[in-house]
């Protein structure tokens, strides 16, 4: 049995060959006597004995490039990296146009979790977010198709992707559905920002970061460079899958002090079998916002380069972090061109924060976390307890709301009678905005009389009375009035309205607004329970 040290090195020598060429057989003797070849290796030269032995003698034959693709797949499967990945040109054209924010879709971020595709991100104002797609939402069929368990990131993609003004079906499982939910959906040229600022309740400052993509640190830098009478800052690194670690670094500078640590990288010299290197990002330029309280909300779905983020402004005391455990992708992925405009994608290195916690998560080869026995502790700059073992852990943990028992049977009478319930309510919102604007006034609420008219739509499209109660009437209204605000360019309002259904926003606001200095927020984490305690040494900069 080939062991495991000889399968990565088979993996090595592999992809030495592609990048070269595969060599060829000096002559062969007979269908049953082993090739001679000039690999200068033996364990090389029984991988590629292996593979023209299947080339040549399996009953079922497959073209030579056929082969090589599963050779790789293969080796990458065997190197128990969750992360390493070959992408194909379209592949590669999709992880560029990441860079800039556009490309043709429907507006969803997709990922491989527990072996399931999984949304990890519905962008704002896209087709996919009108038509009421969710963040953790698990596709399970595209138009005709169902997906059979084998379905990958990049066969979902292909299916959904297409020409703009064309329709796709999604299918999708979503958690306390019991029923599959189709979501019809016209494809269109997306734009991503990836910054959404915002003034909420008049003196609270608002900044979501949607990924890490080129220029995000300049969107925000000239946010900070706005901001007068601020209470605080609420950076959302929600939902945030991450990026480009430069640009990470480049974030994370513009909140902490000249000098200071910022990401802290042990990972692989290229070339050589056991040397890594360690290396520190320093801070180089001046804090923006040295004296404003700043709060960041994290959740599982925040990964990678905003993990960095979070993580740098916790070690220092520079910001409280209120939310769920990040997801833990904490590792540095080396990208090398291949033939073919082909990309493969490794794991070479791991990142910590400042104080060295690991922001990694173990991972098995299927993406399942591998729990440690226990959970370090380490202590912020300025002393206050922080937990590691992989991810970001909240200073205060608050778990994201969920649908009552009242709102789940309703959600699921909705899907069972086929009722697009949230194209029905953007359509009515919709109107209401139209109408808004035209008066030249904002609604201060969604009118009883029109919520009376969504529900008699819905109750002539599949739904009966006996579906609707006052607690389903409140969840309705927090979706109109949502999308009306949205829709008028609102974004504050609709944000205000979040607040009903968001603990971790409305508690970052309640924090804000009881506090003076970063010191208070940290006693305000204190009084509520959470980790850590007041920092000392750590007063405003």
């Amino acid at each position: 049995m080939i062991s495991h040290l000889l399968r990565s090195t088979l993996a090595l020598l592999l992809l030495s060959a592609i990048l070269v060429s595969a060599p060829t057989v000096e002559a062969q003797q007979g269908p049953f006597e082993s090739p001679r070849w000039n690999t200068g290796s033996d364990e090389s030269d029984v991988f590629l004995g292996a593979l023209e032995a299947i080339r040549q003698h399996a009953l079922v034959s497959h073209a030579d490039s056929v082969l090589w693709e599963k050779a790789i797949l293969g080796l990458l499967k065997e190197l128990d990296d969750p992360y390493a990945n070959v992408l194909s040109p379209d592949e590669v054209a999709a992880f560029e146009e990441q860079s800039t924010g556009n490309y043709a879709g429907i507006g969803v971020q997709i990922t491989e979790l527990n072996a399931q595709v999984t949304i990890t991100k519905v962008f704002r104002n896209t087709p996919a977010d009108r038509a009421g797609l969710l963040v953790g939402d698990r596709i399970v069929g595209v138009d005709e198709e169902e997906d059979d368990g084998e379905w990958t990131v990049e066969d979902a993609s292909n299916r959904i992707r297409g020409e703009p003004n064309t329709n796709v079906r999604v299918v999708v499982e979503r958690e306390g559905i019991s029923r599959n939910m189709a979501f019809d959906i016209e494809r269109a040229q997306v734009h991503i920002p990836a910054v959404t600022a915002e003034r909420i309740f008049d003196n609270v400052d608002y900044l979501h970061l949607d990924r890490v993509a080129r220029n995000s640190a300049a969107e925000v830098d000239s946010v900070l460079a706005g901001l007068d009478q601020s209470r605080g800052l609420i950076l959302d690194l929600r939902e945030n899958p991450g990026g480009y670690l430069d640009e990470s670094l480049r974030l994370a500078d513009l909140f902490l002090g000249r000098g200071d640590a910022l990401v802290r990288t042990k990972a692989r010299n290229p070339g050589q079998s056991n040397g890594v290197s360690e290396e520190t990002a320093f801070a180089r330029v001046t804090p923006r916002i040295p004296d404003l309280p700043i709060i960041v909300l994290v959740d599982r779905f925040s990964a990678s380069a905003s993990e960095i983020i979070a993580g740098a402004l916790q070690d220092h005391d520079r910001a409280v972090v209120l939310g769920e455990r990040t997801f833990g992708k904490g590792t540095v992925q080396s990208v090398v061109p291949l033939p073919g405009g082909r990309l493969i994608q490794l794991t070479s290195g791991e990142w910590y924060t400042p104080q060295g916690r690991s922001l990694n998560r173990p991972r098995d080869r299927e993406g399942r976390v591998i729990e440690p026995d226990s959970i370090p502790e380490f202590e912020s700059m300025g002393g206050r307890k922080l937990l590691g073992g992989g991810g970001v852990f909240p200073d205060l943990e608050i778990r994201a709301d969920t649908l009552t028992s009242a709102e789940q049977d309703f959600v699921s009478a909705a899907a069972e009678a086929e009722v697009p319930l949230m194209l029905r309510l953007q359509e009515a919102a919709f109107e209401l905005a139209q109408l808004s604007r035209e008066a030249g006034e904002v609604p201060d609420a969604f009118p009883a009389e029109r919520l009376a008219s969504v529900r008699g739509t819905l109750m002539e499209e599949g739904l009966v009375d006996g579906d609707f109660n006052d607690e389903v009437d409140q969840y309705l209204l927090y979706w109109l009035e949502t999308f009306l605000y949205q829709r008028m360019d609102r974004e504050d309002l609709a944000l205000e309205v979040r607040t009903r259904r968001d603990p971790v926003l409305r508690t970052a606001i309640e924090f804000l607004q009881s506090s003076q200095s970063q010191s208070d927020l940290f006693a305000e984490v204190t009084r509520a329970g959470g980790v850590g305690g007041t920092a000392t040494g750590s007063e405003d900069r």
